[in-house]
């Protein structure tokens, strides 16, 4: 019997977000809204959102002994995570610094700050967090070596489900341990590197397969997502809904799918619920205070 349906190892960030009317070009200035501080970050974004759903969740990540990192605190707890896994200290909390356009588009720049200094150590040492774990989650606003380390530290039995953002190669071990391994299209070609072959989606998804992973899930925005795995590969439909703010959305997608698949569901059956659960995210401003409860995403 595991104790956390899904333990997220991750980023945590405040984030420091602007509207634009249009994002600025280089050497340009623009004006924007007033400054609106959010907690965030990928990792501790998916925490939030798995246990807004009801997932039993936890949390593996660093912040800072400041004012960021009691924020990030209050909002974990506050949504039912169990911070037992956060560590405080180290470096000043990690920040983002997001811009948003009228359309709902966003720009960010992210200052990892003690997300960097979470190391493959802080990891071994939480080895009970992971033999309580159904399933565990992993970004990359971590130290690379650090998400090598979780794969090692995996309990026998435990799904590995990673989203490689910011993107960039990864090492076998990674990749073999991946299930599935969530892309949008920027990350897969940045993964596929000079192995990108094809114009298609599908094209991306067979060749990201024939590297090591045992499934894959490419994010295609407004036109849905795909999944790929040994059974075939299937197109998910996105819901139709107006876009105010994509920030978080596919933090959100991530946690619904990991913790869906703990469940049993099927691939195909955890992204579309998953897709659900980002339509309503970005029907909202922010981050972590867009995401659904389950009842919300059931009214969609």
């Amino acid at each position: 019997m595991y104790d956390y349906d899904l333990l997220v190892v991750g980023s945590a960030n405040a984030d420091l977000v602007i509207g634009v009317e249009r994002r600025p070009g280089a050497g340009e200035t623009v004006l924007g809204s007033d400054l609106a501080v959010h907690p965030g970050g990928k990792g501790a974004n998916q925490a939030v959102a798995a246990a807004r759903l009801g997932a039993r969740t936890a949390l593996l990540a660093r912040v800072g002994d400041d004012a960021h990192g009691r924020l990030l605190l209050d909002s974990q707890r506050e949504s039912g995570v169990d911070t037992v896994g956060v560590l405080v200290g180290g470096a000043p909390t990690g920040v983002a610094l997001i811009t948003v356009d009228p359309s709902g588009d966003n720009s960010i720049v992210v200052s990892p700050g003690a997300n960097g200094r979470l190391t493959p150590g802080d990891v071994h040492a939480a080895a009970s967090l992971f033999q309580a774990s159904r399933v565990v989650s992993a970004q990359l606003e971590i130290p690379l070596e650090t998400v090598v380390e979780v794969v090692r530290s995996l309990a026998e039995g435990s799904r590995f489900v990673l989203n490689p953002s910011p993107p960039r190669p990864l090492p076998i071990e990674v990749l073999a341990a991946c299930d599935p391994l969530i892309v949008n299209e920027h990350e897969a070609k940045v993964i596929l590197g000079d192995s990108a072959v094809g114009d298609t989606p599908e094209d991306w998804a067979r060749i990201l397969l024939a590297k090591g992973p045992r499934s894959v899930v490419v994010t295609l925005g407004a036109e849905g997502a795909l999944v790929a795995s040994a059974q075939g590969v299937a197109r998910i439909p996105a819901v139709k809904v107006d876009a105010v703010d994509t920030t978080g959305a596919g933090d959100a997608f991530t946690a619904a799918l990991a913790w869906r698949l703990g469940t049993g569901a099927s691939l195909p059956e955890a992204a579309a619920y998953a897709a659900r659960v980002g339509a309503v995210a970005v029907t909202r401003q922010g981050a972590q205070v867009s995401f659904p409860t389950a009842a919300e995403v059931d009214a969609l």
